[in-house]
């Protein structure tokens, strides 16, 4: 047994000693003389194997089992009932030899590139992030020690990536002996069924049981995926039972992964979930004026009013922000070379076939929903996630209603908006709000609300 898994065993009994003492349904005098000198020999995630000194010490602890019980429960933080099993040294049974461990050559698993760009000096914090910032910052700081697993959820374009590579980039300079493997859920499929075929699954495992960061991202790409759910369940547990950090990055919550299986779904849970939103004016400002100075092009900066356009219409995520900020520098450097701050008109040149602005009601999506959102006290991301509650369901059929109604937006442009719709979904949306108001005088009167709220 590793020195690791002998520190984390006695840890782990000290807590459960620590808690039996502090409940006083046990003398302590019995447990300084009969407990303490005892031991974890085995902990797994169904059953717990304690080593006692005697026959006489065995038979007294169990008849308290089901406090020793409830006290692993406690202190591990366990979702489940655990069995607890007490045996004297010549009761174990003899040990084999043990089986070889496979050997690896660490080239054979390799992670995805970690950006060295991506930290959190560069990362602007808002409203819409300062939740997950503050839960991954913490994570790197101390990994393993805080929330484990970190689960970062939001839809695509917001920072996740981001905020992942900069928990690597941070442990990194902090500790550069930490191993750290990151992936995106899809390419660790990939590495698993190459090593089935290879014959070096079991290779792989013991390479990723050394890991002291796993960074996963995209994992909603992984239902459905059986095998891969059971290697990923067995790094999981052995990561998370020695204290080693996971960060995992989604477009939803645990809850709301079809395809995942209950067990990995209730790990997910068990730990720490935050989520990104779209970023506020605010934030969409702060982070275009840090794209500007770290931009090669050669201009002072961008006129305020050419800025809060930019802010106002692009803010859905930030590769949106990014997009419009270098079609504009672009465009300046065709039509404005004189290298001066850019002007509001070249701005609106720049971008007046990209911007999703109706022309009589200057109303764009994002107000749309922000206004939806508001008015139900929604999130603009819940509006623009795949949750299928009912509420927030009926609060994004009449958002997508209105884009249609008075931006006369294709339906292909609008399921864009709302986080990759196809068509049909657009359609079917614009037809039950269509239904609905015909037989609901309350719901009529909602969507006249909220009309009146963007007029």
């Amino acid at each position: 047994m590793s020195n690791g898994k002998n520190e984390y065993l006695k840890k782990t009994w000290n807590d459960v000693l620590g808690y039996l003492r502090a409940g006083g349904n046990i003398e302590l005098e019995l447990i300084n003389s009969l407990y303490e000198p005892c031991s974890i020999y085995d902990f797994t995630d169904e059953k717990v194997i304690l080593l006692v000194p005697n026959m006489i010490s065995k038979q007294i602890m169990m008849s308290e089992t089901d406090l020793i019980q409830a006290a692993f429960v406690e202190t591990q933080s366990l979702d489940h009932p655990i069995s607890v099993e007490m045996y004297t040294q010549n009761e174990l049974p003899k040990k084999t030899a043990a089986p070889s461990v496979p050997s690896y050559d660490i080239n054979e698993f390799p992670s995805m590139p970690i950006q060295a760009d991506k930290t959190f000096d560069n990362f602007i914090v808002g409203d819409c992030n300062k939740e997950s910032h503050a839960a991954a910052l913490a994570c790197s700081i101390k990994p393993g020690k805080f929330f484990n697993p970190l689960f970062i959820y939001g839809n695509s374009g917001l920072g996740k990536t981001h905020l992942l590579m900069a928990i690597a980039n941070n442990v990194r300079r902090t500790d550069p002996t930490k191993k750290i493997y990151y992936t995106e859920s899809l390419k660790f499929v990939e590495t698993v069924v190459k090593a089935i075929y290879e014959g070096k699954i079991e290779a792989f495992k013991q390479f990723m049981y050394n890991i002291d960061l796993f960074l996963v991202d995209d994992i909603q790409f992984l239902a459905g995926k059986e095998k891969s759910h059971e290697v990923f369940f067995t790094i999981y547990n052995e990561l998370v039972n020695n204290r080693k950090q996971i960060c995992i990055a989604c477009d939803r919550q645990p809850k709301e992964i079809s395809g995942l299986e209950d067990r990995l779904i209730s790990r997910f849970s068990s730990g720490l979930s935050v989520g990104i939103d779209s970023p506020e004016f605010e934030t969409s400002l702060a982070i275009l004026q840090l794209k500007i100075r770290s931009s090669s092009y050669d201009f002072g900066d961008i006129e305020e009013e050419g800025l809060n356009y930019i802010a106002s219409n692009f803010s859905g995520n930030v590769r949106d922000l990014e997009g419009a900020l270098n079609r504009v520098l672009f465009y300046a450097i065709q039509f404005q070379p004189d290298g001066e701050t850019i002007r509001f008109e070249t701005v609106m040149n720049a971008l007046k076939s990209q911007a999703v602005v109706s022309s009589s009601t200057g109303l764009s999506p994002r107000k749309i929903i922000n206004s939806v959102a508001d008015y139900y006290g929604l999130t603009k991301q819940q509006i623009t996630s795949k949750t299928r509650t009912k509420n927030v369901a009926n609060a994004r059929h009449i958002a997508i209603y209105l884009c249609r109604k008075i931006l006369d937006l294709s339906y292909s442009k609008i399921g864009d908006e709302f986080g990759g719709l196809d068509h049909s979904t657009v359609i079917s949306a614009c037809s039950k709000v269509e239904n609905n108001m015909k037989t609901s005088e309350t719901y009529r009167n909602a969507i006249e609300d909220i009309r009146k709220l963007l007029a």
